[in-house]
């Protein structure tokens, strides 16, 4: 189970490391910006006129994502990161469906990982 959770972390933070560095990579221009319509354009313009929360979110994703790859501090990566993980979900869901199945892996790898550290969570659940 041990061999099958590092994989798990590595792909989970390698995914969250290539998003993030990409976006980056559009905002320095290394890129072109992939054509949306629809829904999910609407999204992410509205997402875009605040003016700070791709950065916002790129920056904890790249965050997260290195601490999974190295392992260290991943408990806490991963209650950052599960927020916005059933975000990616969710958005795929409803707006975008093209994402749907690498944001369901996300959603799996998620619960794999919480339950393989779930006694770093017991805590939280522990009423006064």
């Amino acid at each position: 189970m041990k061999i099958a959770m590092i994989i798990v972390r590595t792909l989970v933070g390698l995914l969250f490391l290539v998003a993030s560095i990409s976006y980056f990579a559009l905002i320095l221009g290394f890129m072109e910006m992939p054509v949306m319509e629809g829904p999910i354009k609407t999204f992410n313009e509205g997402l875009a006129a605040t003016g700070y929360f791709f950065i916002l979110l790129k920056l904890t994703e790249l965050t997260c994502g290195f601490l999974l790859v190295i392992g260290r501090f991943v408990p806490l990566a991963l209650v950052i990161l599960s927020p916005i993980i059933v975000n990616i979900f969710m958005v795929h869901l409803f707006l975008d469906n093209t994402g749907l199945p690498v944001a369901s892996f996300l959603v799996l790898a998620d619960i794999f990982l919480a339950y393989y550290y779930r006694e770093s969570f017991a805590p939280l659940f522990k009423a006064k």
